[in-house]
């Protein structure tokens, strides 16, 4: 049973970039229109229980609760207006590789406020940023787009690891069900804000519009998400954090079969390097904890993604 929710739990995260860009590319849907949807619709999935269950856990919400779930909520808002736009400027294969730094982000702001690693952290670092400079490096000779796009997505990356970092704060003293309402929610009205400065409609899109937008909440945010979270009672963060890694080859391979996307071979490597050294920064964060007591918020390092 785990092996199958493990395979559903790729299969729906890998799916994300692939139909965002062929929502984006065959219908009149908006970037932020996606983003808006997937979140108010997961927002309202996600309230349901709890509402019918604990409706009073909403109301015992506290100052510090909220402050750090609406940082994440910005966050999350921010990071999918640059990982969705950058499926327009950018390959799929390119765009799900560098907003997947976000174990090797963490990592980095955590060195910077001083948590030591293990030297196996810092050498995953320097693999997968060496594998972010060999795409950029193609794609900036591809095209500015192209180059455009690699750079939306490693700060769609970024904003992923503030999100899962502030999320942490958040959920110390939350339920799962209740931060993901709160913050679901919060990033929804975040974005509709974003649209309405920036013109992008949310509503008036044909029938393959509205169905793609269904698609990508369904199979990313719900089935995806979903599966690896109920993995997480069952079995080991490294394992689980090391499955979800597969999200890069596999958005890779969907982009091939469904869209026709082809690469130089220079970007596959480096998605296979960015693969690598994500793993290696996963493993080396997840052992050196192992015999510590760290503070809560230092513990996940390599939370679910975003995408």
């Amino acid at each position: 049973m785990n092996l199958f929710l493990a395979a559903l739990g790729v299969l729906g995260v890998a799916s994300s970039g692939p139909l965002i860009a062929a929502t984006l590319g065959a219908t009149t849907v908006t970037a932020l229109a996606i983003a808006f949807w997937r979140n108010a619709i997961a927002a309202a999935v996600m309230a349901t229980p709890t509402l019918v269950r604990e409706p009073r856990q909403f109301v015992r919400i506290g100052r510090y609760e909220f402050r750090w779930s609406l940082v994440a909520a910005v966050a999350l808002a921010l990071h999918f207006a640059c990982f969705i736009t950058s499926l327009q400027l950018t390959s799929v294969a390119a765009a799900t590789a560098l907003v997947c730094l976000q174990s090797a982000w963490i990592a980095l702001i955590q060195l910077f406020r001083g948590v030591r690693h293990r030297w196996q952290v810092l050498v995953g670092l320097g693999i997968a940023f060496g594998g972010v400079v060999a795409i950029t490096g193609f794609d900036m000779g591809t095209s500015p787009d192209a180059f455009l796009g690699d750079l939306l997505a490693m700060a769609g990356g970024l904003l992923a690891g503030i999100y899962t970092l502030a999320g942490g704060r958040a959920r110390q003293s939350m339920t799962t069900g209740t931060y993901t309402a709160l913050c679901y929610g919060m990033c929804a009205v975040l974005v509709a804000v974003l649209a309405i400065f920036t013109n992008q409609p949310l509503s008036g899109f044909d029938a393959g519009g509205w169905l793609g937008i269904l698609a990508i909440t369904v199979c990313a945010q719900l089935v995806g998400h979903t599966a690896f979270n109920h993995l997480l009672a069952t079995m080991s963060p490294l394992l689980v954090s090391m499955i979800i890694l597969l999200e890069i080859p596999g958005a890779a391979l969907l982009a091939a079969v469904f869209l026709n996307e082809t690469l130089p071979a220079g970007t596959y490597a480096g998605l296979a390097l960015i693969l690598v050294g994500l793993a290696v920064v996963v493993a080396g964060q997840r052992s050196g904890k192992a015999g510590r007591n760290e503070p809560p918020e230092e513990r996940p390092l390599a939370e679910l993604g975003a995408d």
